[in-house]
């Protein structure tokens, strides 16, 4: 296991609770507790889970140049996101390939929260930043705590003077939390009404601790990354390292929407633009039965011809079925197609099907 050398403030929690906190990102992660990640996927859809997404690198930009600067370093027009909203973006290689993907919060006054995973954004941010005025600050004692689920805005609104219903999808605002300052973000990764808790390390135990005692009686579980994984496959969340890498262009891993063509620039612009009309495959979705034994890496097969890649595989028991996120060539993916799937010593039957597997017209996010 690679050693970490960032650690959450919750760290002992997640160790009784049963995590070994394996290494992400540079921090030991709770990949799985004792209780069955099932019970903890029926929280999420139910209830609300509790996530520790602190391993998110958090950096604070701030100053004349920051928007300058992020602009430049993102596929998202930034200059259309007010103070108060975040968005979702991509971040390009030079040659128009997927670096990482990002959240940006602009929180006013040339402040902005860019929150990130394990992709290149640091370096490609620092590389905008020669020359202009402008501050980079990677901040480990920021803290994430996600809570996601139906009941998440109850537990919430009870316990913040915030107007939590107020905030829509994508917007955040200062508040406190059980008496703690945070910033609130209507964000999450789990296909679920969901918020992120931005708070500092010393106030992140409480919190936790308060979020569970408050919320036990409507179901509010700790939830592991197992399943994260389960729900975000559910909903199509790409995961980057496994969905997409920058091997990958936007087109080819459905992140094409990202890519707001009318910016005077950004970086990988022209190359990406290029690449539009020639993707070597698409992202998309396959789904069985049968409870696969799939770890991603699979291959794809239609008769004799392999047509794609199996990236992000996870059984749903709630959907009854063996789920994955696909690589596929274009000609073959056309849903209610059977293909067969080839892994080590063994094959099986699979369908494809259309993506996200669960909430289709994301009403459930967007409530």
């Amino acid at each position: 296991m690679t050693a970490s050398y960032r650690t959450s403030a919750l760290a002992s929690r997640h160790k009784i609770l049963g995590s070994d906190l394996e290494d992400w990102n540079g921090m030991g992660t709770a990949w799985s507790y004792h209780t069955d990640p099932n019970t903890e996927h029926d929280a999420v859809r139910e209830a609300a889970g509790l996530f520790d997404m602190s391993p998110l690198k958090k950096v604070w930009i701030q100053g004349p140049d920051a928007m300058q600067v992020i602009d430049y370093t993102i596929t998202r027009d930034l200059t259309k996101v007010a103070a108060g909203q975040s968005v979702y973006t991509s971040v390009l290689t030079e040659a128009g390939t997927v670096a990482d993907d990002a959240i940006v919060a602009n929180c006013g006054h040339d402040l902005y929260l860019y929150c990130h995973g394990s992709g290149d954004s640091m370096a490609l941010l620092e590389a905008s930043a020669v020359g202009k005025e402008v501050s980079l600050r990677l901040d480990d004692d920021l803290h994430n705590i996600a809570v996601q689920g139906p009941k998440s805005l109850a537990l919430l609104d009870a316990h913040s003077p915030l107007d939590v219903a107020s905030l829509s999808y994508f917007e955040h605002a200062e508040t406190t939390l059980f008496g703690h300052d945070v910033r609130l973000s209507r964000t999450g990764y789990s296909g679920e009404r969901g918020y992120e808790i931005f708070v500092a390390a010393a106030a992140a135990g409480d919190i936790w601790d308060q979020l569970l005692a408050e919320g036990k009686d409507l179901g509010v579980i700790p939830c592991s990354f197992t399943a994260l994984d389960k729900v975000r496959i559910e909903a199509a969340l790409l995961f980057y390292g496994y969905d997409m890498t920058d091997e990958h262009t936007p087109w080819e891993v459905g992140l094409g929407f990202t890519i707001h063509k009318n910016k005077a620039e950004f970086r990988g612009k022209k190359a990406v633009l290029a690449s539009q009309a020639n993707p070597r495959f698409m992202g998309a979705g396959i789904s069985s039965l049968e409870e696969l034994p799939l770890e991603g890496g699979e291959t794809l097969w239609q008769g004799d011809a392999e047509v794609g890649t199996v990236n992000s595989p996870g059984y749903s028991h709630r959907l009854g079925k063996t789920l994955a996120l696909v690589h596929i060539q274009a000609a073959a993916n056309e849903v209610g197609t059977n293909l067969t799937v080839k892994g080590e010593g063994y094959q099986a039957e699979v369908t494809i099907e259309a993506i996200p597997f669960y909430d289709p017209d994301k009403a459930r996010t967007h409530a």
